[in-house]
C-alpha cells in the first residue's frame, strides 16, 4: 500500500506499523482526523521520516530494516518541553535532599529528614521541594534552629523562595542590617532580624556564597536526567536560564560552567536531547539593562557555535528576563490588588518606581532584540504581561516578530493582549500542571474571577497566538501526560474541572502545544515537531491508543515504550518486538 503523502526512495532503516500515527499538527477542530489522516505506519530513513501511511509500508523493508509492530499503540512526535530547567531538574532529582510532598507531609518531618542527612564534602546541606501549599505556614520557624552544626538551605518547589537555617544566615552574613535587594524580600521578625525566608531576588544573597556543584556530580546527574526524560518520550526542551545570573534562580546550579558542560556533552556525543538555552544575566529579581549589556558583550551567546556544535542539537536561543515574581510571594504585578496583603506587586527589574521599572524593562528588551536574540519574559501578573507585550510591540518593525520573543506563564485581564501577541508574533508558554497542582492556593490568593481566567488556553488559540504547554520542571513533574490532562480538565486538587469551562482545550490541541507549537518557539518548525515526510524522526510510542476525550485520564495508563531522536533509538522498553 502506498502512503497518502510520499514514498521513500531508499530502503527504510525503521518501519513502525500496526497502530495509529498522530502527526502533532494543530487540529482545525475537535475532530481527531485532523491529526490522524488514516495513518497506521511510518518509515524512517537516514534519521528522517520518509513515509507515513498504511501498514503496507512494512513491505518497503529490506534485510537491514528494523520492523516494529505497534500492536495497537500510538506514534507521537517527540515531546518538546519548552520550559524545563534541565540543570535544576537534574540537581533536584539526583543532587539534593528531597523534602517535597512525596517525602514529607509536615514541617516536623522536613526537620527530621534534614536532621538525619549526611553532611556533603562541601559542608552544606542542600534540600529541595517544600511547598507552603501542602505543608502550610511555619517553615522558617521549623528550619531556624535545625542542624546548628552545618548550614542548611532548602529551596522551594517554585524556585522563587528558599529557607535557610541560622548557620546558613551567618555564613551569608544576612542580618537585621541587610537591606532587601532589588526585586527581593528578606522576611523579618518584628525586631527586624531575618526569619530565614528569602524570596525572589533575595535568594542571590544565599546562593552567592554556596560552593559550586562539582562538575562530575552535575555531569552524572544530567546523564541520568536525560535518560529519564527520554523514557518519558521527551526529545527536545528549552533550558530557560543558564549563566552568570544563576545565583538568583533555584539552587544557583545553572552557572556558566553548567552552560559549558552541556557543550562538552554535545561535543562528546553524550547529548541526545535537543536543547535550546536561554542565558540568564540576573535571577528572579533586580535585572538591569547594565547587567544584560555586560552579559551580551561576554560572548556567551556564541558559546556553542564557536565549538562547531550542531545548533539543531544545542543552541543558545536568547535571554531569560524576570519581569515580576509570583502571586504566592506577593511579587506578581497585577492591575487589581490581591492576596492577604492586598498588594498590586510590581515589576522586579531595577528601579524605584513603576515608571522607572517599565522604562528599564524596555531598555532590556531592546538590547536583547538588537543582539538578534530571543527574549523569554517571565510575567505572572496581568500588568506585567500586558506591559511586556506593549514593550515588545514597540520594538523596531520587522525585528521583534523575527526574534519570536515570548511570554512565560502569563496572566491576562482580557483578550486584547492575546490578539496583539498573535499580530506581533509574540509567543506564549504556560504551565497547566502548575495551575492544577497549586490551584487551590492560587485561587485563594487571586480570587475566583481571576483564577477562572488564569491560563486562557482556548482564548489564546482562538486569537491565533503561538501557545505551548510546558512543565517548568522542577516546579512540576516532567510527565507530559499530566500536563495534557491538566489542560483538558482544568481541575485543582479540591475541585473537578467544570465541563463548561470556556478555556478548556482538546487533548489533541494540547498535544500540538507540546510538539509542533513549541517547535515554532525554537525557530524549528521546518524540521521538527510533526511527523511528516522530510521532518527529523523525533518520536515516541505509547503502548496503547490515544484515549477518547471524555476519558483522557486513561492517558496515565499509557506507557512510553520507544523514543527516537533523529531516528536513533534512545529509549527502548525491554520486551517490545522488533
Amino acid at each position: 500500500m502506498s502512503t497518502p503523502w510520499e514514498s521513500p526512495s531508499q530502503t527504510p532503516d525503521l518501519v513502525l506499523f500496526g497502530g495509529t500515527v498522530l502527526t502533532g499538527e494543530l487540529p482545525a477542530g475537535p475532530d481527531r482526523a485532523a491529526q490522524v489522516h488514516g495513518a497506521s505506519a511510518l518509515a524512517i530513513t537516514g534519521g528522517v521520516v520518509t513515509a507515513v501511511g498504511g501498514d503496507g509500508l512494512r513491505h518497503l523493508a529490506g534485510p537491514a530494516t528494523r520492523l516494529v509492530d505497534l500492536r495497537g499503540g500510538t506514534v507521537l512526535p517527540g515531546i518538546n518541553d519548552a520550559h524545563l530547567h534541565l540543570v535544576g531538574t537534574a540537581m533536584t532529582l539526583f543532587g539534593h535532599v528531597k523534602i517535597g510532598a512525596a517525602a514529607a507531609a509536615n514541617w516536623d518531618q522536613v526537620v527530621s529528614i534534614l536532621g538525619n542527612s549526611p553532611v556533603p564534602p562541601d559542608g552544606w546541606i542542600r534540600a529541595h521541594g517544600w511547598d507552603s501549599a501542602t505543608l502550610g505556614p511555619g517553615g522558617a520557624q521549623a528550619l531556624a534552629q535545625c542542624r546548628q552544626d552545618v548550614p542548611v538551605v532548602a529551596f522551594d518547589q517554585t524556585g522563587h523562595q528558599l529557607l535557610a537555617n541560622a548557620a546558613a544566615l551567618r555564613r551569608a552574613g544576612i542580618t537585621d542590617a541587610t537591606h532587601d535587594p532589588d526585586g527581593g524580600v528578606i522576611e523579618r521578625h518584628a525586631d527586624g532580624s531575618p526569619t530565614g525566608l528569602l524570596q525572589d531576588g533575595a535568594a542571590v544573597l544565599m546562593n552567592s556564597v554556596l560552593p559550586d556543584v562539582p562538575g562530575t556530580v552535575l555531569h552524572s546527574a544530567l546523564l541520568k536526567t536525560q535518560a529519564l526524560l527520554h523514557a518519558r518520550g521527551i526529545t527536545s526542551l528549552t533550558e530557560p536560564g543558564l549563566g552568570p545570573g544563576s545565583p538568583g534562580l533555584f539552587d544557583g546550579s545553572g552557572t556558566t560552567g553548567a552552560l559549558e558542560l552541556l557543550g562538552d556533552m554535545a561535543a562528546a556525543d553524550e547529548l541526545s536531547l535537543r536543547v535550546a538555552v536561554l542565558m540568564l544575566f540576573a535571577g528572579t529579581g533586580g535585572v538591569s539593562a547594565a547587567a544584560v549589556r555586560r552579559g551580551l558583550s561576554s560572548g556567551l551567546a556564541g558559546t556553542y557555535l564557536s565549538r562547531g556544535i550542531d545548533p539543531r542539537r544545542l543552541a543558545v536561543a536568547g535571554v531569560k528576563v524576570f519581569s515580576d515574581g509570583i502571586p504566592r510571594s506577593n511579587t506578581a504585578w497585577m492591575h487589581e490588588p490581591y492576596g492577604a496583603k492586598c498588594t498590586h506587586g510590581h515589576l522586579v527589574v531595577a528601579g524605584d518606581t513603576d515608571e522607572e521599572r517599565v522604562a528599564e524593562l524596555g531598555r532590556i528588551l531592546a538590547l536583547i532584540d538588537d543582539a538578534g536574540l530571543q527574549a523569554g519574559i517571565h510575567a505572572t501578573g496581568d500588568a506585567a504581561t500586558e506591559t511586556a507585550v506593549e514593550l515588545l510591540s514597540g520594538l523596531a518593525p520587522g525585528r521583534g516578530p523575527e526574534r519570536r520573543h515570548y511570554i512565560i506563564h502569563g496572566a491576562f485581564s482580557g483578550n486584547e493582549t492575546l490578539h496583539t501577541m498573535a499580530r506581533r508574533g509574540i509567543g506564549y508558554s504556560t504551565n497547566p500542571l502548575i495551575r492544577a497542582t497549586a490551584g487551590d492556593l492560587m485561587r485563594g490568593v487571586m480570587g475566583e474571577e481571576r483564577f477562572a481566567r488564569h491560563q486562557p488556553l482556548r482564548s489564546a488559540l482562538s486569537a491565533g497566538a503561538a501557545v505551548n504547554l510546558a512543565s517548568d520542571s522542577p516546579v512540576t513533574s516532567t510527565d507530559w501526560r499530566r500536563t495534557i490532562i491538566a489542560a483538558v480538565r482544568r481541575a485543582t486538587p479540591s475541585r473537578a474541572g467544570a465541563a463548561n469551562d470556556p478555556e478548556r482545550i482538546t487533548s489533541l490541541e494540547a498535544l500540538a502545544a507540546m510538539t509542533s507549537l513549541p517547535a515554532w518557539q525554537d525557530h524549528a518548525e521546518t524540521y521538527k515537531g510533526t511527523l511528516r515526510p522530510g521532518m527529523v524522526a523525533d518520536l515516541c510510542v505509547l503502548d496503547g491508543p490515544w484515549p477518547d476525550e471524555n476519558r483522557i485520564e486513561e492517558l496515565m495508563e499509557r506507557q512510553v515504550v520507544l523514543t527516537a531522536v533523529g531516528g536513533q533509538i534512545v529509549h527502548d522498553l525491554s520486551g517490545w518486538p522488533a
